[in-house]
């Protein structure tokens, strides 16, 4: 019976989603690069567009800016840290090895990434003011939790969960600035001082908040 309705085949169907699938692709690959060389302050919208095969109105259909579309590079790169944090953290069984998890997984993400590298190098501003948007919050989150996790495990003393996690995320992102601008880029040693400094200052806390004569926690 027909009703009137006018429906596609599953084949089309499926053709358009990939082929809208691939073009937001292209676009977020051009976009990278673009923010990689230019910075994301140079950068313009045509640039990116110069970057792909596709028509200029077709950046509109996915992106309404430049913006938009650094937003949602930025979130590539924060679930990819996610995970790779996220395995070094929750495996881990003492306080240096949680901390240096946490460290060890973002350096050496951006390390590995020469294009993420530039990225990083040429727009840390503009990352910054994303630090409290949607995008980067779920890594925040989890890392609020893993704290939370490993102090109820034991492996982390019980301090201030938002503090020790702000801790974190801030001298990681600022350490990597540090880190992405010198050659060669060395996110092992940028891992041991950022834990050393990190674990020092947790372990002076520690015997600060404990009853005098108490033993230190190792």
């Amino acid at each position: 019976m027909n009703d009137g309705t006018t429906t596609m085949p599953d084949a089309f169907i499926s053709k358009r989603e990939r082929n809208k699938a691939s073009n937001r692709e292209s676009i977020l690959r051009a976009a990278r690069a673009v923010f990689a060389e230019m910075g994301y302050g140079a950068a313009s919208v045509r640039d990116i567009i110069r970057r792909t095969d596709l028509a200029s109105g077709t950046f509109y259909n996915y992106f309404p800016d430049k913006h938009s579309i650094f937003r949602a590079i930025i979130e590539e790169i924060a679930n990819g840290i996610r995970l790779q944090q996220g395995l070094g953290r929750r495996n881990a069984t003492s306080l240096e090895g949680f901390i240096e998890g946490s460290f060890r997984g973002y350096f050496n993400y951006i390390a590995q990434d020469p294009e993420l590298v530039a990225l990083t190098r040429r727009s840390a501003g503009a990352i910054r003011t994303l630090f409290d948007e949607p995008e980067i919050m779920p890594l925040f989150r989890d890392l609020l939790g893993d704290i939370s996790d490993a102090m109820g495990r034991g492996v982390l003393p019980k301090l201030d969960v938002d503090l020790v996690a702000s801790a974190i995320v801030g001298m990681a992102f600022e350490m990597a600035i540090v880190m992405v601008a010198r050659d060669p880029i060395d996110p092992e040693t940028t891992t041991k001082f950022a834990t050393a400094l990190l674990i020092g200052g947790l372990q002076g806390l520690i015997a600060a908040n404990s009853p005098k004569g108490g033993s230190k926690p190792g």
